[in-house]
């Protein structure tokens, strides 16, 4: 006679998935001087060529020549950025200070996870009064995660 009961649960190892060990979140004041690094850096590539060639027109205002200077400071901000967060989940700020965005598992983290959940969701929630202020605040909480890394289930390890 066949002694399992066919109405138990199944049975299954199970383990549960944890952090390795030699992940150290990063500290929050390197990713807010990461933050505010990636922000001057962004204003000297792109703005900071707008705003001279802008002023060495004059007058009359930008023209199209202006604008280039500006948008070629885009494109290689951008090819930066880019080429750095496909390598290693680091922004241009983040490599030369030492920490990179992982997966909460550890694992790598896609260039669209990092660009779709990180920024434009996180943007388009900036419209709520607020919001932008609570994401930042979160970071003082244990697992150091801001709004934008829950969303994204990220982690900002160091490198």
């Amino acid at each position: 006679m066949n002694t399992t009961n066919p109405y138990a649960p199944p049975r299954a190892n199970v383990y549960d998935v944890s952090n390795s060990s030699d992940e150290v979140p990063a500290d929050r004041g390197t990713r807010l001087v990461a933050a505010i690094l990636d922000g001057l850096i962004f204003a000297a590539m792109v703005y900071l060529p707008l705003i001279v060639a802008g002023g060495l027109v004059g007058k009359r205002g930008m023209n199209g020549g202006a604008l280039l200077i500006g948008f070629v400071g885009l494109i290689v901000w951008s090819w930066f950025t880019i080429k750095y967060v496909r390598a290693n989940g680091q922004s241009i700020a983040k490599k030369m200070l030492g920490i990179k965005v992982v997966r909460a598992d550890g694992s790598p983290v896609s260039l669209g996870r990092i660009f779709w959940l990180r920024n434009v969701v996180n943007s388009l929630l900036g419209i709520i009064p607020l919001y932008g202020i609570i994401d930042a605040l979160l970071i003082f909480g244990e697992p150091r995660q801001c709004i934008h890394d829950k969303l994204a289930d990220t982690i900002v390890i160091k490198a």
